[in-house]
């Protein structure tokens, strides 16, 4: 489980064959879980400097991740641990799809989602962006807007978007389980 409070902007070292090699100084033991983007993966190795992950073709295929090339930045978080603040919304790294960024508009970042996740975007609702926490500002019928501060735009890759960048994007939990409760049978 995460809370969509990025720590770093890792970068790309390598995907070859689903093994992705990331640079970072976040330390971590092999099993550990890393959102890498808002992806939960696996550490299965580290060495010098780097973090290493297997993402199978079902992960590459439904995220951004297979898009990934050396040099890129991504958004990295490590699993909480019993104790650890939570200052962002639940975030379980298990990407409901992916969505593009359109750009800026009256001071809003807008995203276009697929009907799929921009079900169960509500104003003032959570949803994770990149594997960001934020809160929903505004949507229309085929996607939504977030407010990004300046802070939140230099620690992750959300200042580095530009229109039509693919995104990964997770609905949050609770409106998923509360469609499921009250769906009629």
């Amino acid at each position: 489980m995460f809370t969509g409070l990025v720590r770093e902007i890792g970068t790309v070292r390598s995907l070859e064959g689903g093994r992705l090699v990331i640079e970072t100084s976040i330390t971590a033991e092999l099993g550990d879980s890393i959102a890498v983007d808002g992806v939960c993966l696996t550490v299965v190795a580290t060495e010098g400097g780097t973090l290493a992950f297997d993402a199978v073709p079902e992960t590459l295929s439904r995220t951004s991740l297979g898009e990934l090339a050396a040099g890129a930045g991504v958004n990295l978080e490590p699993a909480l641990s019993v104790g650890d603040a939570l200052g962002g919304h639940y975030v379980q790294g298990h990407v409901d799809g992916v969505g593009t960024y359109r750009g800026v508009a009256d001071g809003l970042h807008w995203f276009d989602a697929p009907p799929e996740i921009a079900r169960y975007v509500v104003e003032k609702g959570s949803i994770a962006v990149q594997g960001t926490s934020l809160t929903v500002a505004a949507s229309d019928d085929t996607g939504f807007a977030v407010a990004l501060i300046p802070h939140t735009l230099e620690v992750t890759t959300l200042g580095r978007l530009a229109p039509g960048a693919r995104v990964n994007l997770e609905a949050d939990v609770l409106a998923k389980y509360v469609e499921k409760l009250t769906r009629r049978v």
